[in-house]
């Protein structure tokens, strides 16, 4: 049998992308960072593992790593609308960025046609207005 190489695992990618954002929603960092970094090594210049880790951030409100990894990513691809959305999330949670945040998502949502960046901006817009403006002290200074 002939001995494989990464090449021959390069039709995986999209699986080991959506695999790592199951592991996420499942509360299994560990695994989620290993399928995002097995995704990287078959694919160095995507940003799509990068915003796994990004994402695995956020969800543990580790608001200024996610927020540096997204940052990284939109100068990277300044048209990439998903990352767009997550850096506004992650300025939300910040008071003193909060307003930026509410204009990089309302930028995003006029900038994309993809349905469930719209619903996720419209979502953080929401959530922000309801909960976040009321919160007397911020999550980070």
């Amino acid at each position: 049998m002939p001995k494989k190489t990464l090449e021959d695992f390069k039709e995986d990618f999209p699986l080991l992308i959506e695999a790592g954002f199951v592991a996420v929603k499942q509360l299994d960092e560990t695994s989620a960072r290993h399928l995002f970094h097995a995704a990287k090594l078959l694919n160095p210049e995507s940003t799509a593992p990068d915003i796994g880790i990004g994402y695995i951030a956020l969800n543990k409100l580790e608001v200024k790593e996610a927020t540096g990894i997204f940052e990284k990513i939109v100068k990277i691809e300044p048209d990439n609308q998903l990352a767009k959305t997550f850096l506004g999330i992650s300025y939300l949670l910040t008071k003193a960025k909060r307003k930026k945040g509410e204009e990089i998502i309302n930028q995003a949502i006029k900038e994309t046609s993809d349905e469930t960046i719209v619903n996720l901006g419209n979502i953080a817009l929401e959530w922000a207005e309801k909960d976040l403006k009321k919160l007397k002290s911020p999550f980070i200074k």
